[in-house]
């Protein structure tokens, strides 16, 4: 706001405001601003993070530790008063690559990492049990086993329960396994996905051994366990512990406070490698921006823009939906519109932008505005003629707590585990029917995982659509950008007890 000088007892007509002369500056292009060799300078960083703390950025781990000090470091150089958010959370970490072996009525010793896996949140322990097969589905299906209580009627207890994935959450088929009174879990994969289950967890542990096989070895040991002679020994190495860590949160100093635009990533990665596209590109972007959004001025930024780098986004999102979750309903109401960014850079990938009228059927009944975003995102790259496709709006990452809460989210990605189709490699180039990452959730997701060419668009979307809705988000909420109002006024002398007048 332009300040006046005041005279004592003077009266000051100020007009509206004046429409902009032929010569007035054009706003600065935040997407020009921010450039490919900012947010690599924090690609980088990461990376040697990860080096040098264990190999990965994992929540619960050192090098998501330091993770965190380098983003509050970066934004204290920026101005920005970050603050960190703590949070409980269930830590895993596996000791140890366990055991599968069937002991009846054949002798076979299974190979870790392609035939079996630990699930991510097992229990610890070492098993020798009969084996009962759960609500199995008819072959080729995916059906629901395991997903109801009434799926275990009649369960021997004691046994293990032999489950294919499907349809609900993988814990929630573990605790009602654990419920029926299971001693240990085999839970086989869908029959369109190859080997044992990977890039996926339970997000809590269901206490008792849960190891996953390939879909054939599991469709192979459903006959002998339906005629009651087999036997398997599971063996889980890990450990389960409650720990806490932290999101790191930092705003403009500009903006309306009742109208606040979050832009968000995740910062954590994985045990099994350093993360960098999963997803240190989507917290280098947000960090770049963040670090440049001040240079388009305070005209520019009528909305408060609200960065956040989440934690343990990789443990069933928790960190996000603890902050969401312990908003006020009056702080949830302020926030216009959530933009998340996980994984940029993906070198098979795609330029994606999130499905925000669901026009692929996701089913998460996106709320109203999360259309707009979309639109808005995929008008941008049009009008530079790069090619976009719609990125299922599931949930599946941070802006999931944001849209169960009603408020309106879009974003972009590269892809992760999906394949890509003839299709996309018309419109991106690459390699039909391989995935997207090759390296997701891997030891090799690391600086040499990133096709930069396609982060460098990306990060531009990304920077794109913190500054067009800092400036206005009235497609989204009905809300434009508002301004001081300038009119005319009748301004008194300060009163004689000193209070003043503002």
């Amino acid at each position: 706001m332009r300040r006046f000088a005041l005279a004592a007892a003077a009266v000051v007509a100020v007009s509206t405001v004046a429409a902009p002369t032929a010569h007035a500056a054009a706003a600065p292009d935040l997407a020009k601003l921010v450039t490919l060799k900012d947010a690599d300078r924090h690609l980088k960083a990461f990376s040697r993070i990860a080096k040098y703390n264990g190999g990965n950025r994992a929540a619960g781990e050192p090098g998501y530790d330091v993770s965190v000090k380098y983003v509050v470091s970066q934004l204290k150089k920026a101005g920005y008063q970050p603050k960190l958010q703590e949070f409980p959370f269930d830590y895993y970490k596996q000791l140890g690559n366990g055991a599968l072996e069937q002991t009846a009525p054949n002798k076979v010793a299974y190979k870790v990492d392609t035939e079996y896996n630990t699930m991510d949140y097992s229990g610890a322990g070492d098993v020798t049990a009969a084996v009962t097969a759960v609500d199995v589905p008819a072959e080729g299906q995916g059906g629901s086993s395991g997903c109801e209580a009434e799926d275990f009627s009649g369960f021997p207890k004691g046994n293990i329960a032999l489950i294919q994935r499907g349809t609900c959450n993988l814990i929630v088929k573990a605790e009602n396994a654990k419920a029926a009174g299971a001693s240990a879990v085999v839970m086989y994969n869908r029959p369109d996905a190859p080997g044992p289950i990977t890039g996926a967890t339970m997000g809590a542990p269901p206490g008792l051994p849960t190891l996953s096989v390939t879909h054939q070895i599991g469709r192979q040991l459903v006959p002998s366990a339906q005629a009651g002679t087999l036997r398997l020994r599971v063996k889980s190495e890990t450990r389960n512990e409650k720990r806490k860590t932290h999101n790191v949160i930092a705003e403009t100093r500009w903006g309306r406070s009742d109208n606040v635009v979050v832009v968000g990533a995740h910062l954590d990665g994985v045990p099994e490698g350093p993360g960098i596209n999963d997803n240190g590109t989507g917290s280098a972007a947000i960090l770049a921006v963040a670090q440049k959004i001040h240079k388009l001025g305070k005209k520019q930024i009528r909305n408060k823009v609200r960065f956040a780098w989440w934690g343990a986004e990789e443990i069933s999102l928790v960190g996000s939906t603890y902050y969401v979750n312990n908003l006020s309903a009056a702080d949830k109401a302020k926030i216009a519109l959530n933009l998340n960014y996980d994984m940029l850079g993906s070198v098979n990938g795609v330029r994606a932008v999130y499905d925000g009228d669901d026009s692929l059927g996701a089913g998460t009944n996106p709320p109203a505005g999360s259309g707009a975003i979309e639109k808005i995102i995929n008008g941008y790259y049009a009008k530079r003629k790069l090619p976009t496709v719609p990125s299922e709006f599931n949930g599946r990452s941070d802006y999931g707590p944001f849209i169960e809460n009603g408020i309106p989210a879009g974003g972009i990605d590269s892809g992760a585990d999906g394949v890509k189709t003839p299709e996309e490699v018309k419109l991106f180039g690459g390699e039909a029917g391989k995935v997207y990452d090759p390296c997701y959730h891997q030891a090799c997701d690391t600086l040499k995982n990133v096709d930069r060419k396609l982060f460098d668009t990306t990060l531009d979307g990304v920077a794109f659509a913190a500054q067009r809705f800092a400036r206005s988000t009235l497609e989204v909420n009905g809300e434009a950008g508002r301004r001081v109002a300038k009119r005319s006024v009748r301004l008194t002398p300060a009163p004689a007890h000193g209070h003043s007048l503002s």
